[in-house]
């Protein structure tokens, strides 16, 4: 696979020899780091260090507040950036951090089954994943748009962030001062500060809440003095129970929308077209997902934090990553670093999860608004209305042993109502909207703002 560019060289062969961007040092303003490039070494593993900083604070909620080893899920997330880049040919920089679209159904079967079950619906996802990405690959990603409009994805993200919500007022309720001091200082922190402490808002609240639940008398050390300094994680055997794939399998189109709409904010960013590379990442973050799964840790996604820090420093070099994956691989080979994360207490955990759960729910809607998605369309409004509340209510359906939870029925909900009322309304003539496309580049709603004015001309 060759990309365009003087000197056309195979991304793969490229890898581990990204060409100098330059002298190494500076970036010229209107300019951009590509993929194949690098700065200078110190440079680069700066940045690299910066991306596993920006990636910390949520890779490691997500086993807290599902159960599993810190150090574990550490460990594959840095064996996944690896595969993912290898796998896309170091075309498209990106970091697998845990996917926060799996705390539910971890909990739940964890909860019901044990973990180990729960690592078997990880897997599950991941296979689902990975052929979805085969699919995309050799028949392109238009077919997941038709599937999948922005009233849809939306939908789908935002439910999954408010079903969580009944998980964080557990955690609140059990040190509400704590948690709020938590909520306060993520909040503060958020606009009090710019540049990458900004973005750290997450991770250095987390770390306000735990000095004032560590002054209430509120944390338990003696995990951190039995853990050894170097070892290796804690793995553990998945199992399988056919129970359990509809609470995972459904997550899969949170994770396809999530790795889309990367490639396309890559694309946009430098300036090159990575259509083709859509169903190698959607393959890569399957695989990852699953590797995971097989050894004891959470399902893997494409991280927007990190898309962050490449829009702060305009440094796209996947050398970055390469370094980033190794530090994390470091991290988690150190026991007692992963028993102190352990320690974080349950009021800083609610804190935490309060701001992060609303903003899952909260992507939702700003996918809504980018696509400028019509809710005086009574197909649109009533999507969004029966999804929603499916999800919120954690509306549960148990066929055959099988149980569908809250999300599963959700997101069933939310393409069933859509395309059989858009189908329904077309042949009756009362159709209103033709969609956008979720993962549409910018400036591709004409269609949108050609029908707004037909509608504002028949109302």
């Amino acid at each position: 696979m060759s990309v365009s560019g003087s000197g056309q060289k195979s991304q793969l062969q490229k890898f581990f020899s990204w060409r100098l961007h330059g002298d190494g040092k500076s970036i010229s303003p209107g300019e951009v780091v590509m993929p194949h490039e690098r700065l200078t070494w110190p440079r680069t593993i700066g940045i690299g260090a910066q991306h596993v900083v920006a990636m910390f604070g949520a890779t490691f909620l997500v086993p807290l507040l599902t159960g599993f080893p810190p150090n574990t899920t550490l460990f594959f997330t840095a064996i996944g950036t690896l595969l993912f880049l290898a796998i896309t040919a170091g075309r498209l920089p990106s970091y697998l951090g845990s996917s926060f679209a799996l705390i539910v159904p971890i909990v739940a079967v964890s909860a019901s089954l044990g973990p180990a079950f729960a690592l078997g619906g990880i897997i599950a996802t991941g296979a689902t994943l990975a052929s979805v990405g085969l699919i995309v690959h050799f028949a392109g990603a238009g077919w997941i748009d038709r599937v999948m409009p922005p009233i849809v994805t939306g939908a789908i993200v935002a439910l999954i962030g408010f079903n969580l919500a009944p998980a964080a007022w557990n955690w609140v309720n059990q040190a509400p001062l704590t948690a709020v001091i938590t909520i306060a200082s993520i909040l503060l922190i958020t606009v009090l500060f710019k540049g990458i402490i900004g973005r750290l808002s997450i991770l250095i609240g987390v770390l306000i809440g735990y000095a004032a639940a560590a002054l209430q008398g509120e944390v338990d050390y003696s995990a951190i003095g039995e853990a050894a300094w170097f070892g290796l994680p804690q793995f553990m055997a998945p199992q399988f129970a056919w129970s359990t794939l509809g609470l995972f399998v459904p997550v899969v189109f949170v994770l396809i929308a999530e790795n889309v709409g990367h490639v396309k904010s890559v694309a946009a960013m430098t300036g090159q077209n990575l259509d083709d590379v859509t169903g190698r990442a959607l393959f890569a973050d399957g695989l990852s997902t699953m590797i995971a799964g097989a050894g004891g840790g959470s399902g893997t996604t494409t991280y927007a934090e990190n898309i962050g820090v490449m829009a702060a420093t305009r440094v796209y070099s996947t050398a970055a990553y390469v370094v980033a994956a190794l530090v994390a691989f470091g991290l988690s080979l150190l026991p007692k670093f992963g028993a102190i994360i352990s320690t974080i207490p349950a009021g800083v955990l609610g804190g935490a999860a309060t701001v992060l759960y609303g903003m899952i729910g909260m992507l939702g809607v700003r996918i809504w608004v980018q696509n400028r998605v019509d809710f005086a369309d009574p197909v649109n409004l009533n999507t969004a209305a029966v999804a929603m509340i499916v999800a919120i209510a954690n509306y549960t359906w148990v066929p055959f042993g099988m149980e569908f939870g809250g999300i599963a029925l959700g997101s069933a909900a939310a393409i069933g109502v859509y395309h059989l009322m858009r189908w329904i309304s077309k042949l009756r003539g009362t159709n209103l909207e033709a969609a956008t496309p979720a993962s549409a580049p910018a400036g591709a709603d004409l269609e949108w703002e050609g029908y707004a004015t037909r509608h504002k001309k028949e109302s």
